[in-house]
């Protein structure tokens, strides 16, 4: 198995015109989108459509007035201020999205950087959705696909890299090194697996990452720090499906029962 780690928005759009068509790729935006769809979904929710704009996200709604609409900017809900006519139901925060609110339900999303970060690699062969909260289950997935090649992107915070997602993609390599060798594993790879080496828990994440320090500064975000940061509490699975929503991949997990 052949590992690749994007590190940055920077590669996006190269990311975006490459052949991925035998290629799977795994998307973290630990703080805080992809940890965040994981619970919704983990919550009953039906379907998550990720879209990059928040135009694309309310001309969806006015075409399916039961979708709802989560979202942020700069890490706030986005208001009607920034809309230009609805509040959306959601933020990007996983303490948000319970059982009673969004099971059986379709969920418009759209984020900073996790959605893009879905979009760049929309074409490739799988997409799963990752997350500390997931990762053994990730992991166990791609043990039974056995890709020839793996991509992990790294949403990152605006254009720059982020702690968290480098930290996260490390950690997934740490649990896939029995499939690979030293020289499977690109240089952006090995950045990200000796990252997390060395940091060995979540505790420097908590330290050193940029969204964190900004999460804590917010009283009403601050909460969301733990609950991303949890490792392997998730067992389910999910995938950019060929329709663009992301849904619950289906008969992955048995193995983590």
């Amino acid at each position: 198995m052949n590992i690749e780690v994007i590190l940055s928005p920077a590669e996006f759009d190269p990311l975006s015109r490459r052949d991925l068509s035998s290629t799977t790729c795994v998307v973290f935006d630990v703080l805080r989108a992809t940890s965040s769809m994981i619970t919704a979904l983990n919550n009953g929710a039906e379907a998550i459509i990720p879209v990059s704009e928040i135009p694309e996200a309310l001309a969806l709604h006015d075409q399916h007035q039961d979708y709802l609409l989560a979202g942020e900017r700069n890490g706030l809900r986005l208001g009607r201020e920034q809309t230009g006519s609805v509040d959306f139901n959601f933020g990007n925060s996983p303490r948000e999205f319970t059982a009673d609110k969004v099971a059986g339900k379709t969920i418009v999303w759209t984020t900073t950087n996790g959605t893009r970060a879905m979009r760049s690699c929309a074409h490739a062969e799988m997409i799963l959705v990752g997350s500390l909260l997931n990762l053994r289950a990730v992991a166990d997935v791609i043990d039974q696909l056995r890709p020839r090649e793996l991509v992990i992107v790294c949403a990152g915070t605006f254009e720059q890299v982020a702690y968290e997602d480098v930290f996260a993609a490390g950690a997934l390599i740490e649990r896939l090194r029995h499939h690979c060798d030293n020289e499977n594993l690109t240089d952006s790879a090995h950045i990200a697996h000796a990252t997390f080496l060395k940091a060995g828990s979540v505790d420097p994440v908590r330290a050193l990452a940029r969204n964190a320090r900004k999460l804590q500064s917010l009283p009403d975000l601050a909460g969301d720090i733990h609950i991303c940061l949890d490792r392997n509490v998730i067992k389910l699975n999910a995938a950019l499906m060929s329709d663009g929503s992301v849904r619950a991949l289906e008969g992955f997990a048995a193995r983590l029962a």
